[in-house]
């Protein structure tokens, strides 16, 4: 016998029960409880599903881009982890039979759907993008194997697996709860919320929520706490889209500007400063309109001529 079980054994031993029987005296819910927690579990199911769906419009349009653009792809590896955490922590290797099943099965979907989300990103990244996604999922992977052999083969004690899983998956979870405060910093920086889906949001904060109330209502505190921060961040998440939803957004498709010196034409895809001309016949500039509609009109830093116009 191991330390770990002589100290989970001693304490139980106090109150006449070993930890199995701790666990169903004092842990489990009642019947009704249970069908309640086993719906909440199915709500959360069907929400979670729609969340870890909501990227499949990002990553369709990196698809028709063919470039990775300013997504990243640190979001998606933090929730590949705490889904293969939060597999192993519904199953029998940790919880009490299949008591935590709907944890297994969208957790199970979970992984397939951030892996090919991650696969997409490695084919479509930039040399330095490919690099970074090795140096970062390579590592974490190979620990997280470790970590699961050690103490599925090394740790006997049930419950003192699932205090040291549950403890992993909350550090986990509050790295991927806090990753969409990068999101809510660009908003903040660019008035835009073209980087923060209003379906995300939501769908981030009906999960937490889902969860939360799972994990309370079978008294578990280890499932529960890490949604204790996420319900607030995602709150914060729809509180900040609410108010720069009405701002323009930043537009990522190329421009086709015209060379009216030159002739010639080219395609632009940053950001410039322009102005709007809409000027009078009085001024004799029929160059600032074309066919009547006032152009967008660019000009060259060493003269006040017009370089360049939007047609």
């Amino acid at each position: 016998m191991d330390l770990s079980t002589s100290f989970s054994n001693l304490i139980f031993s106090q109150f006449g029960y070993n930890d199995d029987e701790f666990g169903r005296h004092f842990l489990a819910p009642s019947r009704d409880l249970e069908l309640l927690r086993y719906a909440v579990g199915i709500i959360g199911n069907v929400v979670s599903i729609l969340l870890y769906a909501a990227p499949i419009i990002t990553f369709r349009r990196v698809i028709e881009k063919k470039s990775t653009g300013e997504f990243s792809c640190i979001p998606y590896g933090c929730a590949l982890l705490n889904c293969i955490i939060y597999t192993w922590y519904g199953s029998p290797l940790i919880s009490r039979g299949w008591e935590n099943l709907p944890l297994v099965t969208i957790n199970g979907v979970g992984i397939a759907l951030e892996i090919s989300f991650i696969s997409i990103y490695f084919w479509y990244a930039s040399p330095k993008g490919r690099k970074l996604v090795t140096l970062i999922m390579a590592p974490l992977m190979s620990v997280m194997l470790v970590v699961i052999c050690c103490l599925t083969f090394e740790v006997e004690d049930r419950l003192v697996r699932k205090a040291i899983v549950g403890s992993i998956g909350l550090v986990v979870s509050i790295a991927m709860y806090g990753s969409p405060l990068v999101a809510v910093e660009r908003v903040l920086r660019t008035k835009s919320v073209e980087y923060m889906p209003f379906n995300l949001s939501l769908f981030s904060f009906l999960t937490s929520l889902s969860w939360l109330v799972y994990g309370l209502l079978g008294n578990d505190i280890l499932l529960a706490s890490p949604n204790f921060l996420g319900v607030p961040l995602g709150i914060l998440q729809l509180v900040v889209y609410f108010i720069y939803r009405g701002e323009t957004e930043i537009v990522e498709q190329p421009i086709k500007i015209y060379d009216i010196e030159n002739g010639s034409s080219f395609f632009l895809t940053t950001p410039l400063i322009a102005e709007i001309l809409d000027k009078d016949d009085n001024n004799n500039d029929d160059e600032c309109r074309c066919n009547g509609t006032p152009k967008l009109v660019l000009y060259s830093s060493d003269s006040c001529r017009p370089s360049y116009s939007l047609l």
